[in-house]
């Protein structure tokens, strides 16, 4: 997947308050074109980036082969579940030779918080003993070696890449998807083709980084049900403001994470998060 042509610095969009709908009735008027989508695009990561700079990656690891884990066992579950649950996991099987001899009834009881479980289970098994015996007990920096382990695909793979590896690329999950086709910078539902589209958009080096500042913003403020359109700071660059609550007072009880002075998903966050860290699997959230 090739880079598109850097638009030009100088080449400014000015943010224009928009009232409820009024972004579709412009845009129903006059299609947005090809660079004028672009423009915007980047103008939303650009500010994004103001308000995430601490994006990052809400697992928490220590190295490749902990990221691996943690991302398989994200699947249908919370990235604060996946926190709760992998210190007992890691301290029990620290290396994929460790795991890769576990007991299965063993492991499955560890992981049991994640849900689906079993099926997790027989992931981590597969992908151990993959690296124990193709790849020398070291978790691969190439996605062709990455898809070829167990329970891996390319948004696992990415994941790792792009925050391990330091292997720029888009992590498609859950709330990327449904925020780019919001930000109307793709209609695409596959997500490899949603991959293809927005890695077209923007140069290589901000491809992880836009991957964390949208899903950021996909968890605290545009939420699937009930975004919190009249807290968003980039609400007049968003065709499908007014598809939530766009009161300022209301938005801002919508706000979740560190936006709604709750903690976040990371037990061990890093030293520039402002939120509070998680709490241990079992612990009281609220008072």
């Amino acid at each position: 997947m090739g880079e598109q042509a850097p638009v030009e610095a100088s080449e400014k969009v000015r943010p224009v308050p928009l009232g409820k709908g009024s972004a579709k009735k412009t845009a129903a008027a006059k299609p947005e074109s090809r660079l004028a989508m672009v423009r915007r695009a980047r103008r939303i990561n650009r500010e994004l980036a103001e308000v995430y700079p601490y994006a990052h990656p809400e697992l928490d690891f220590r190295n490749p082969f902990e990221l691996l884990v943690a991302t398989v066992l994200s699947a249908q579950t919370t990235d604060l579940r996946v926190n709760q649950t992998t210190p007992a996991l890691f301290a029990a099987y620290p290396t994929p030779e460790d795991m890769a001899e576990a007991v299965p009834e063993e492991l499955e009881e560890i992981i049991r918080p994640t849900g689906f479980f079993r099926a997790k289970a027989k992931s981590l098994l597969g992908l151990s003993k993959a690296l124990r015996d193709d790849f020398g007990g070291e978790v691969p920096g190439r996605i062709e070696d990455l898809v070829t382990l167990p329970g891996v695909g390319r948004k696992t793979a990415n994941v790792v890449l792009g925050n391990a590896f330091g292997v720029p690329g888009i992590t498609v999950d859950t709330h990327f998807g449904r925020l780019v086709r919001r930000f109307k910078w793709t209609e695409q539902e596959d997500p490899e083709k949603v991959e293809a589209e927005i890695c077209a958009i923007f140069p290589k080096s901000e491809w992880t980084m836009l991957s964390h500042r949208v899903v950021f913003h996909g968890r605290r403020i545009c939420h699937a049900r009930k975004p919190a359109c009249g807290a968003c700071p980039i609400a007049p660059l968003c065709p499908a403001y007014g598809e939530g609550e766009t009161d300022p007072e209301k938005a801002k009880k919508l706000l979740k994470y560190e936006k709604g002075g709750q903690p976040g998903q990371r037990l061990s966050p890093p030293p520039d998060y402002p939120g509070l860290p998680a709490p241990p699997l079992g612990a009281r959230t609220e008072p």
